[in-house]
């Protein structure tokens, strides 16, 4: 089976469950209308099946190839890409000013997730190329905006971020690459970088890298890294490429899975220095890089939302094909499809209800950006609150989720899961590094806890969850039978929630901040859960009451009702280890080195 995109139930995530309505309804991104949204999203399902979706098993078996320096892309890859710039989809977020279509990031998630669903290595390059238009349109100079900004947004170019040093992973205190003034505005930029994703390929004539780097009298530690601009090919004043800048590939990495995206070595300055040009003020390139990392973050929850879909989808149509046993209560000798036994029925039901839930979650945290963006004064500085809230659960929690799920959907099929044949292993092996990159899971966790809780003395989380609470007793008192019970797990699931996040922040108030980060891991998945279930529950709601009889909406209620009575159960577990669990976390360093 090829991946079918879920446009239907995109579209009714945005509107119903996280707000475009509402934003559309007060015109916060001028003539866009609901038409218009499912026009665009139904064209970007309609290109992921059909241009992306057939070159993803080829780009897993062939992959990237490298040699004397350079980088092939895969089957029709080069061809695919060009078609997908000539529709407008490079441009789609795009500042209007350089060419983009300037539409919010609830469209541009949406159809990232399409992309990434239909071939995880495709959709990773055009990711990192947003993430660096929002880095060049927030810090560049004019100069710099003129010259790069139109040919990434058309997607003529492409755009890497270069942090990761050997010495040097998630520590960026630990950089060596150095940048040295020479004279005319520009910098001789030396050093070596690992990991950077479609540092080198064929897709693009150039490729502009954003690379982070120390002058020689920078202070010490994270203060003293600057950003900077070093093209694959110098660009004259009229646009036309110019010699090869002093930066080449060494090699790309042998990985898991993503075999189609090129992860590759980068090496500045073999011959006199790789050029560059500085991107906002010296010694203050994390600013800049971190307008570029929270887009990718949350871009990055969204492949694990993605993967979700994808794998869920192979993995359903397998259990209705699937003939084995008989199940409980059938008629007749013949065997039964997979789907009838229970337990498959529950793989499924867990599948498909932790990626739905992700998916809100990304697309709320899309949604408080777009907000932030379209406020002002007090309103636009409560979202972007509610968006840096968001961005750490987004990532984390989804990227679990997309391997969990594929996991999953291994399992539903079986022994052919374990056997590349059918796909669905490929799914497990390319959701791992979602969990890895961009920031860690566990980074994430410490940044929710120690910099995202305490905003606004705490009151910017304590009315997010005021928020899910008002979620949860709406679908308490909703006199529908199959809505009784709904609210009961939910309730405790936030109930939960509210307990752990009121001690963390007490710990954080003590100075018990190791016993607070001891927790991190396990309150991000709380959150998670208790954001996920809620959601689910507002868009049972909202199917309730657009339709009309008994069973209206009957499978988002479904699906909502299973979340709150099978899987927020976990909550409760994951607030004891909270609570209580951290002291041994923090004396385990004894039993660790034990034999």
């Amino acid at each position: 089976m090829s991946y079918n995109a879920p446009v239907a139930e995109i579209s009714f995530t945005l509107k119903n469950i996280v707000g475009m309505s509402e934003a559309l309804a007060e015109e916060r991104f001028g003539d866009l209308s609901d038409d218009l949204v499912d026009a665009i999203l139904e064209e970007a399902g309609k290109f992921a099946a059909e241009e992306i979706a057939p070159i993803d098993r080829i780009a897993d078996t062939v992959g990237a190839r490298f040699a004397d320096g350079a980088v092939t892309m895969p089957g029709d890859w080069k061809t695919i890409y060009r078609h997908w710039c000539e529709a407008g989809w490079s441009s789609l977020a795009g500042p209007v000013d350089h060419g983009g279509q300037g539409l919010p990031a609830m469209l541009e998630m949406a159809t990232l997730e399409m992309w990434h669903s239909a071939s995880m290595a495709f959709g990773l390059g055009p990711t990192l190329t947003n993430g660096a238009i929002e880095a060049l349109a927030s810090h560049a100079s004019d100069a710099l905006k003129e010259k790069y900004l139109g040919r990434l947004v058309s997607g003529e170019w492409m755009a890497t971020m270069n942090l990761t040093e050997p010495q040097a992973g998630s520590d960026l205190n630990a950089l060596r690459a150095r940048a040295e003034p020479a004279g005319d505005g520009t910098y001789r930029i030396f050093g070596q970088k690992i990991f950077i994703s479609f540092g080198e390929h064929d897709l693009t004539d150039n490729i502009v890298h954003l690379v982070l780097a120390r002058l020689p009298d920078a202070p010490a530690g994270t203060r003293g890294i600057s950003l900077f601009l070093v093209p694959k090919f110098f660009v004259g004043d009229d646009g036309s490429l110019g010699e090869r800048n002093d930066v080449h590939c060494a090699s790309i990495e042998h990985k898991l899975g993503i075999h189609g995206s090129p992860t590759c070595t980068m090496v500045y300055g073999d011959n006199g220095g790789a050029t560059g040009w500085l991107v906002g003020e010296e010694n203050r390139g994390l600013a800049c890089m971190f307008t570029m990392m929270n887009n990718a973050r949350l871009a990055v929850g969204i492949q694990g939302v993605a993967i979700a879909e994808a794998a869920f989808q192979k993995a359903l149509t397998f259990a209705e094909e699937r003939l084995q046993g008989r199940a409980a209560g059938a008629s007749g000798p013949s065997m039964s499809p997979i789907v009838e036994h229970p337990d498959v029925r529950r793989n499924l039901l867990t599948m498909k209800a932790l990626g739905r839930a992700s998916r809100a979650i990304c697309y709320a945290c899309a949604h408080a950006i777009d907000m932030a963006r379209t406020g002002e004064g007090e309103e636009g500085r409560t979202w972007q609150e509610r968006a840096n809230l968001i961005t750490p659960i987004a990532k984390a929690f989804s990227t679990d989720i997309g391997f969990e799920v594929s996991a999953l959907g291994v399992m539903v099929h079986g022994g052919m899961g374990y056997v590349e044949e059918t796909g669905a292993a490929q799914y497990l092996r390319d959701s791992r590094i979602a969990a890895i990159y961009e920031g860690t899971n566990g980074i994430q966790a410490i940044d929710l806890v120690a910099r995202k809780l305490p905003q606004s003395g705490g009151e910017a989380v304590r009315a997010y969850i005021a928020e899910l609470r008002a979620i949860a007793d709406e679908a308490q008192s909703c006199n529908r039978e199959d809505f009784h019970g709904l609210g009961d797990g939910l309730i405790a699931g936030i109930d939960d929630l509210e307990e752990a996040t009121d001690w963390i922040l007490a710990a954080l108030g003590e100075g018990r901040t190791q016993e607070a980060l001891a927790g991190a891991t396990p309150y991000l998945r709380l959150f998670g859960l208790a954001a996920g279930g809620a959601y689910l529950a507002k868009g049972a709601l909202a199917a309730a009451r657009q339709a009309t009889g008994a069973a209206a909406g009957a499978s988002h209620v479904h699906l909502a009702r299973f979340f709150s009575e099978t899987l927020m159960g976990e909550t409760a577990g994951l607030k004891r280890a909270i609570l209580k669990g951290g002291h041994t976390v923090l004396a385990a360093n004894a039993t660790l080195l034990a034999s």
